[in-house]
């Protein structure tokens, strides 16, 4: 699997696991499988969350999180960090970015699990906005933005991949 952001130029993400492993993406594919099939029985949701820091250049940092949850029997998880070199005006700018990020790991990473045996799972994307605070006036578009790629979507309070994961790395 190749899993790739876009800036000025593309490049490969490496993820660090929640022990501390650096893990490419392939890696990352192979350490879901295990986990999953390790309880087949259970019932999973596969989690793309984003979350970002705006730097004093007016630049940010994005980390980006893939959760597997064992719904009723904890989980793993996987970040990725990238500095980016474009500046960001706006929060709007900013966090679209997020969402952006979020889509695109979502769409490869499906697509690989898609051809894996594995148990049943729900496939959601959590998205660091609510309806509280400076988020809440892009809180539609951007729900609407992950609707349009067919995708399931959550906002704060239950954005937790996004809200408390990524958020931890940053």
């Amino acid at each position: 699997m190749m899993l790739y952001v876009y800036y000025n130029s593309h490049m490969e993400l490496l993820f660090t696991g929640s022990n501390g492993q650096q893990l490419n993406a392939n890696r990352v594919v192979e350490e879901i499988k295990k986990f999953m099939n390790g309880d087949s029985n259970r019932c999973y949701k596969i989690i793309i969350g984003s979350d970002s820091e705006h730097l004093q250049d007016r630049t940010a940092d994005f980390v980006t999180a893939i959760v597997v949850h064992r719904v009723g029997n904890g989980g793993r998880y996987f970040w990725r960090r990238v500095a980016s070199a474009t500046k960001y005006h706006t929060l709007r700018d900013r966090i679209t970015n997020e969402v952006l990020l979020s889509l695109s790991i979502a769409r490869e990473l499906l697509e690989e699990v898609k051809r894996c045996s594995l148990p049943k799972f729900d496939f959601e994307i959590h998205v660091d906005v609510g309806e509280n605070g400076a988020t809440k006036a892009i809180i539609q578009e951007l729900v609407g933005m992950i609707r349009a790629n067919n995708f399931e979507v959550r906002t704060k309070p239950d954005s937790y991949a996004a809200s408390k994961v990524a958020d931890r790395h940053i």
